[in-house]
């Protein structure tokens, strides 16, 4: 790893050697605008709106329905599927992509669960994302389990757990959980595990196959750039595919969905994963959004990300006495974002959106600062710090306008 950055001109030595630097040409990013906000929502690749120009106009405007052949549109679940498989060590024929994050998210705890049959508990986080507490209790509701909450930091596992359901970043602090130890002792104790990787998937190398995970989803709207509402995906391990029992049985799953029957009978392999007609404008511009990945090394953006959010780390430890650093130091705890805790952190995170370095709060006080390597100089990580540094020193964030909308987020 390279020495820390401690300074514009290192800053700027680092933009000339770093081996993504050309990527940056890829996105659409509005002038004087620093974007720290990639863990929520990614930028626009500049390719995407052709592409979806093209979807509109020629595939659907134009072909109309023969696109489902025509242009590929019924293989392109799989195929959107096996791109991000590629990014997540997953091999061919265990990705599919189609429903929202919620949706798949109920498919895979749901089937977990009905791969241990007899036992009680399902395991989550207590401070995971709402959504995947919510789903947690609801599926833990109809199938008559009882939810335990603990960090993954923590966790230990019992006779009676059936599945354990965690993320594998938290997203408020950006904690990096340690996903092959968490899945080996879960399996010792006979468990099936779900990993959420929706803040870590384009952003941290992950080796499903390689930790033996049985199944993950992952939103695509973060890191993957597919925009606003992109669908999300569903993993489930060779090993499961012919066993896993999932709970929306739509015609798109159906082993042969044009004949139209009237009894369900699941598809082979990772097509059982499709429930009904996907949202194919989305799902054209995530697939567009995923021509960024080609020939580039996912070891380079982990390494990257390491500096960028090294250089913020460093920064508020030497230069910030008001500021605590909730993220972990060391790199094997880290995924790509900082989280800071300070008192007016609302305040301040608006005082810094006026300034054009977009981040985003957390309640009750955390500034929280996502990093994707792909679009993000070294240069502009450093000139946030400093717009930082000025917001807190001139107490900017006292302006009575940077408290509007407080209310609605808090």
């Amino acid at each position: 790893m390279a020495d820390p950055i401690t300074s514009r001109g290192a800053a700027e030595d680092a933009d000339r050697s770093d081996p993504l630097a050309a990527a940056r040409s890829l996105f659409r990013m509005p002038d004087g605008v620093i974007y720290l906000d990639g863990n929520s929502l990614g930028a626009l690749p500049a390719h995407v709106p052709a592409a979806v120009a093209d979807a509109v106009n020629r595939q659907w405007g134009t072909d109309l329905i023969s696109s489902w052949n025509a242009n590929h549109w019924w293989a392109l679940p799989q195929r959107v599927g096996d791109r991000i498989g590629a990014l997540v060590g997953a091999a061919s024929g265990q990705v599919v992509c189609g429903d929202s994050t919620t949706v798949q998210l109920f498919q895979a705890l749901t089937a977990a669960a009905r791969l241990r049959t007899g036992r009680a508990v399902l395991v989550t986080d207590g401070a995971n994302f709402p959504t995947d507490q919510y789903v947690a209790d609801s599926v833990a509701d109809l199938l008559g389990l009882t939810v335990q909450r603990v960090s993954p930091a923590d966790v230990s596992f019992t006779e009676d757990v059936a599945v354990v359901a965690f993320s594998v970043v938290d997203y408020r602090t950006g904690e990096l959980w340690d996903v092959a130890n968490i899945t080996e002792r879960a399996h010792q104790a006979g468990a099936v595990v779900v990993w959420d990787l929706s803040h870590a998937v384009g952003a941290v190398p992950v080796e499903l196959d390689a930790v033996g995970a049985d199944l993950a989803v992952g939103c695509s709207y973060k890191y993957l750039n597919g925009g606003p509402g992109a669908p999300a995906w569903i993993y489930v391990a060779d090993r499961h595919q012919d066993a896993v029992r999932l709970p929306i049985t739509g015609w798109h799953g159906h082993a042969d969905p044009f004949s139209l029957e009237q009894v369900y009978r699941p598809a082979k392999g990772i097509e059982r994963a499709r429930v009904g007609t996907p949202p194919m404008l989305s799902m054209l511009a995530l697939d567009a959004a995923l021509d960024v990945w080609d020939g580039l090394d996912i070891l380079d953006v982990r390494a990257k990300s390491l500096a960028l959010t090294d250089l913020v780390i460093g920064f508020a430890a030497s230069e910030l006495p008001e500021i605590e650093v909730v993220t972990p130091r060391e790199h094997a705890r880290r995924a790509s974002q900082v989280a800071l805790r300070l008192p007016h952190a609302y305040e301040v995170t608006q005082a810094l959106i006026a300034r054009g370095v977009i981040g985003d709060f957390r309640a009750p006080d955390m500034l929280r600062l996502g990093f994707t390597p792909l679009y993000l100089s070294y240069a502009q990580v450093w000139a946030a710090m400093q717009l930082l540094r000025a917001v807190l020193a001139e107490e900017a964030w006292r302006d009575p306008a940077y408290q509007r909308g407080r209310d609605a987020v808090t």
